[in-house]
């Protein structure tokens, strides 16, 4: 296919330095930025010594319940100093499971533990729910305020979800609301109004769903090798928490806000060689909601992101909606998207309720080959729009070598005035099949350098001609 240069009518440059400044550093972020986040992250270590689940009653099968026993064990390992709480090869029923500093809990090959979907197992905890701070069910895996914590091995951990039980919470049916949409409502509000965290009690009777994972304010966390399933809505959401890795996950969850790793409000975090299929965004990296996000203020910031797959979902990587704290001095780099149930590759969302700024974005070596709407979308008409005081900012985002087989745009974006989209590079990429024309509303400077746009449908310019025969047709 004859290739077509594309530039975009906003500008064109030349030459484009990798090296994106901050309006708040004076040193400018840049790949090398990277390696010294690296650097810091370091996955914690645990005493040999495992604490079987079966030494404390538990016993395999779908109908026994093993919380106590597990709790037992956590404890007791705790209560030694750290080591493995270890789940061997087998079936096990559960409620909620809140982990200790220096606790392990690792799955060994062909464990499941499988989450009883009986509410009454998820006792009330502190915990942030879609991005406003709570009292609530507990996540099905909880640890707040702890070090060193981590949930490893090839086992299965299965959330019970299914669309008569936690999904059903989030079901619209007819002309009635879904079971969650009122405390929802109230929760927001009271986050608006700076209602005290401890009287936000939801919980029995107000459907707010738990998330899988969450360690809340902890230091050194570890999840890796794990596979996860049916969860009730976001998988792995760290929050408030600090040097993060989660690696080598499968996750595979197609229910209703089935996010696949949401780091929320966190510093320094790994996030690598993991497969996302979830119908939903595959990382969505968030900082909490509107007022309330404000209040506590903490952006997420120092995310590395490499070696992923991405299959189903909203988006590949995205940073929002809940993005009220801001978050920057994110890198993204070897992972391939590929779906026709993949709506964009690289996302951002916000809107004039949640402002943020969210800066220094890098992506490179990139491989897509499906996406359903666009490679980069920004999009600030999320939800309520431009109806609010706080004005939200993308700036400094820079990607590199990048490839895509079919998607109908490279670009929708789409801000209003006062809110700032500004400085998106792209380099030498190549993105192919396109299928539509680019979508740009109250944007600033976008530049290209060595970029090739190739149509799906074979065009030339209405004064082309044709090219001269080649020497060696004589």
């Amino acid at each position: 296919m004859k290739k077509i240069l594309f530039v975009l009518a906003v500008l064109f440059v030349a030459t484009v330095g990798h090296s994106l400044r901050a309006a708040t550093s004076s040193s400018p972020v840049t790949w090398d930025t990277a390696v010294e986040i690296l650097a810091r992250i370091k996955a914690p270590t645990f005493p040999a010594r495992d604490f079987p689940i079966t030494a404390y009653g538990a016993v395999a099968g779908s109908t026994t319940d093993a919380t106590a026993a597990i709790a037992q064990a956590i404890a007791a390992c705790h209560a030694a100093g750290g080591g493995r709480v270890v789940v061997p090869a087998g079936e096990f029923s559960t409620g909620a499971i809140h982990l200790k500093s220096n606790i392990n809990l690792h799955l060994a090959a062909g464990a499941t533990l499988r989450f009883n979907p009986d509410p009454a197992l998820y006792p009330i905890v502190f915990t942030r729910w879609e991005g406003v701070e709570c009292m609530n069910h507990s996540p099905l895996i909880y640890a707040f305020e702890q070090e060193n914590i981590a949930v490893t091995g090839s086992g299965t951990l299965d959330g019970g979800a299914t669309i008569d039980t936690w999904w059903a919470w989030n079901v619209k049916r007819g002309a009635t609301p879904p079971k969650q949409r009122a405390a929802r409502d109230a929760l927001i509000a009271m986050g608006e109004r700076d209602v005290p965290v401890a009287e936000r009690v939801f919980g029995s009777g107000h459907f707010l769903r738990p998330n899988f994972i969450q360690p809340y304010r902890c230091k050194n966390v570890l999840i890796e090798g794990v596979t996860i399933i049916r969860s009730p809505m976001w998988e792995v959401n760290p929050v408030l928490s600090t040097n993060v890795t989660v690696r080598g996950l499968t996750i595979n969850s197609h229910g209703s806000n089935n996010d696949g790793c949401d780091p929320e409000s966190c510093r320094d975090v790994l996030i690598e060689n993991c497969i996302f299929d979830t119908g939903d965004d595959c990382i969505a990296i968030k900082s909490g909601r509107n007022r309330d996000g404000r209040r506590v203020n903490v952006p997420s910031e120092n995310i590395i992101v490499r070696g992923c797959t991405m299959k189903d979902g909203h988006g590949g990587v995205v940073i929002g909606s809940e993005i009220a704290g801001g978050c920057r001095n994110v890198f993204v780099e070897n992972c391939t998207m590929d779906s026709p149930n993949l709506e964009r590759a690289l996302r951002f969302k916000s809107n004039a309720v949640r402002g943020g700024t969210i800066e220094n974005i890098f992506m490179r070596n990139v491989q897509i080959g499906r996406v359903a709407e666009a490679i980069v979308t920004v999009d600030f008409l999320y939800e309520e729009g431009a109806k609010g005081a706080f004005m939200p900012t993308v700036r400094h985002v820079s990607l590199e070598n990048i490839t895509s087989k079919s998607s109908p745009r490279v670009f929708f974006i789409v801000g209003f005035p006062g809110a700032v989209i500004e400085d998106i590079r792209i380099s030498n990429s190549t993105f192919a099949g396109v299928t539509a024309s680019d979508v740009v509303h109250h944007a600033g400077r976008i530049f290209l350098e060595n970029v090739t746009v190739e149509p799906a449908q074979k065009i030339r310019s209405l004064n082309s001609v044709t090219p001269p025969a080649s020497p060696a047709a004589h």
